[in-house]
């Protein structure tokens, strides 16, 4: 096992953070444009509960696509692996995020996989509860039993901003409603899903999550199980081959963690029985992952060996 005694984080960091000028911060959610570009932040958590932090990893921001990894798990937990992935896939895509593509192009319409949008949209869907008050305080009391923070909730702020640009992900819904691979209100679910990318959390929270799946759905800290181990492998299956969008093989290659991005910069990863991370810096590549997020990654895999190929 590694020693957090060993790993010089502050310098890794102050390396990586020359990448914060490459990116540029998500600008089609208006509130995302908020961000300070040339932030960057990371927490790393053990399983006897000693963490370290270095630059900003008290700053909140919103999971985003990270939620998806947590949407996927409450989903499965609610309806079983055999629903959900009748209606959505296990196969990776070379096709942005937000991508409409494979749903037109392929036979059963059903979404390729719940790491991009129209995925983790009709994973949204299958979350048990009888209205979104319900159904989003089923969610938030999972991410707090996670994060073992019960102050954990969202912005309205974004929610409101993502739910008033988010036509494309309309588009996607009304597809898959069309084609049945959702069923209820469109409007209801693009509601819920908003509320879900805008859960907030800072770095060490985000760390907590990844030590979560870490130990296979097993929190150390408490000594209590909170995802069936075999959903927390499924989930970190999905992380390793589709976690980085569209860059998940170069990531893969490069990194070799299982790890799940959000355009909000942040970056959630999982060294098996060892530690978590959590990472957030808001400048994006071109496919909408945090450069500086990647780098600073690349530089602790290759520090300590953390490649699990």
């Amino acid at each position: 096992m590694n020693s957090l005694e060993s790993m010089n984080i502050t310098a890794l960091l102050e390396e990586a953070k020359k990448y914060t000028n490459k990116g540029k911060v998500a600008s089609y959610i208006p509130e995302l444009k908020k961000a300070n570009s040339t932030d960057l932040g990371i927490a790393v958590i053990t399983p006897d509960n000693k963490m370290m932090s270095a630059g900003q990893a008290d700053v909140k921001f919103t999971l985003q696509s990270i939620s998806k990894v947590i949407s996927l798990a409450l989903a499965i937990m609610d309806k079983g692996t055999e629903f959900v992935f009748s209606r959505v896939g296990m196969e990776p895509t070379g096709d942005p995020f937000n991508s409409i593509i494979k749903l037109e192009t392929s036979d059963s319409s059903k979404p390729l996989n719940p790491m991009i949008n129209a995925g983790a949209l009709a994973v949204t869907n299958m979350i048990e509860g009888e209205c979104n008050i319900e159904r989003m305080e089923r969610l938030l009391h999972f991410v707090r039993e996670l994060t073992n923070n019960p102050a954990i909730t969202y912005s309205n702020e974004v929610a409101k901003s993502e739910l008033e640009t988010a036509f494309l992900n309309r588009s996607l819904c009304y597809h898959m409603k069309q084609n049945h691979i959702i069923d209820g209100d469109v409007e209801e679910l693009m509601d819920l899903y908003t509320m879900q990318c805008s859960i907030e959390v800072n770095c060490h929270e985000l760390a907590r999550i990844g030590l979560i799946f870490a130990m296979d759905g097993y929190d150390p800290l408490r000594k209590k199980q909170l995802i069936p181990r075999h959903i927390a492998k499924i989930c970190k299956t999905f992380m390793v081959t589709c976690g980085m969008y569209n860059a998940s093989g170069e990531f893969a290659i490069r990194v070799g963690i299982p790890a799940k991005s959000g355009v909000s910069g942040g970056i959630v990863g999982c060294i098996k029985g060892e530690m978590g991370i959590g990472i957030y810096s808001p400048a994006l590549d071109e496919k909408g992952n945090s450069i500086a997020g990647m780098k600073l990654l690349e530089l602790l895999s290759a520090q300590e060996g953390f490649n699990m190929f």
